[in-house]
């Protein structure tokens, strides 16, 4: 077998492991938070709580129960029954979860946010919102950061890196939740030229459009800046390397070692970062989503944490710990993809 195809395994058996660990411990701590008492009506309350006992989170008993902790719901059926509900202990809890999860894929149901809904079936509404604005937003980002950043290291120690150079410190410094306030203050209350909210589902094509314009590039601009000074400083020292010297007295023109040695050794450590920037991109939309009214799983977990629906919570947080965790080996991966020169998981000879 292959050495990059051992190392594979071992890290997506790795990546697992951490997964399972991670959400195990966030279960329990989540569990340990104070809830937040049941919406809707009592009918709707009695089938809510009638579903967590199916699903293994709750007791139900026709008699109050003092060794059973507080009584989540007393309800009095049409029939003369009363019926008490109560929460099982975490532990007991946390194997129902676990059993839920890989005999149906049943992550739990949703208690305040949409109550008795699948907590999975809300992430994945949510979750194509947050995918597309950060993949045109990346799409965005990536090429304009190459160009700046090769712009700059040809220009280097003149007036245009000098230019260069300070607008990334600016932008680099300046958090994105900042950016897409001033971008809505001016283009969308001032001049009135976007929406300055999130776009409906039953808004114009042309809307739709306009709507990305203030989330992508308050996400670009920290994306712009990261790759625009990655690319100058990996670019500037591969240029002043002495096998790039070598390549010039050998008779090859400024532009053929450039474009022929300088680039491809230059995004060795950068392309990389295209995957990290995109787990970057995704956890710092949380904010900007909420400020912009975009329904992705950003808003979702801010709203989710305020409702105290720690089902649908626990669901938000392993889509976030998944998503780094692949992005982390893809990276890992993608050394050996970019310079062939890199065996993953190879001995030493």
């Amino acid at each position: 077998m292959p050495y990059i195809v051992k190392y594979s395994l071992k890290r997506i058996g790795l990546l697992l492991a951490t997964t399972f660990i991670i959400l195990t411990v966030t279960f329990f701590l989540v569990k340990m938070l104070p809830g937040a008492a049941m919406t809707g009506n009592e009918t709707a309350q009695f089938a809510y709580c009638q579903e967590q006992v199916k699903l293994g989170y709750f007791l139900r008993e026709t008699s109050e129960q003092a060794n059973l902790g507080d009584v989540k719901l007393i309800f009095n059926s049409p029939d003369g029954k009363v019926y008490y509900f109560y929460e099982k202990p975490i532990v007991l809890q946390y194997g129902a979860w676990l059993k839920g999860i890989f005999t149906e894929w049943n992550w739990g149901l949703s208690s305040a946010y949409r109550p008795s809904a699948s907590a999975m079936n809300i992430i994945l509404e949510r979750l194509a919102p947050s995918n597309k604005i950060n993949i045109v937003a990346l799409i965005v980002s990536v090429p304009l950061g190459f160009i700046f950043g090769i712009w700059a290291a040809l220009k280097k120690n003149t007036v245009t890196d000098s230019v260069i150079s300070t607008l990334v410190m600016v932008m680099i410094s300046v958090p994105s939740f900042v950016v897409i306030s001033l971008l809505m203050l001016v283009f969308c209350f001032k001049l009135g030229w976007f929406p300055s909210t999130w776009p409906s589902a039953n808004a114009s094509l042309g809307d739709k459009f306009l709507g990305y314009f203030i989330p992508v590039l308050a996400l670009s601009v920290g994306t712009i800046a990261s790759f625009t000074r990655y690319t100058r400083a990996e670019l500037c020292e591969v240029m002043s390397s002495d096998f790039l010297l070598l390549a010039r007295t050998k008779g090859l023109s400024k532009n053929q070692c450039i474009v022929r040695h300088a680039l491809r050794n230059s995004l060795v450590p950068i392309i990389p970062m295209i995957i990290g920037q995109f787990v970057g991109i995704l956890s710092g939309s949380m904010v900007l989503e909420q400020l912009y009214g975009i329904p992705g799983i950003g808003s979702l977990f801010v709203k989710c944490i305020n409702l105290k629906d720690y089902n649908v919570l626990l669901v938000d947080m392993a889509v976030y710990t998944v998503i780094g965790l692949f992005a982390n080996l893809l990276v890992d991966l993608s050394y050996g993809i970019v310079d062939p020169r890199i065996r993953m998981g190879a001995k030493a000879a």
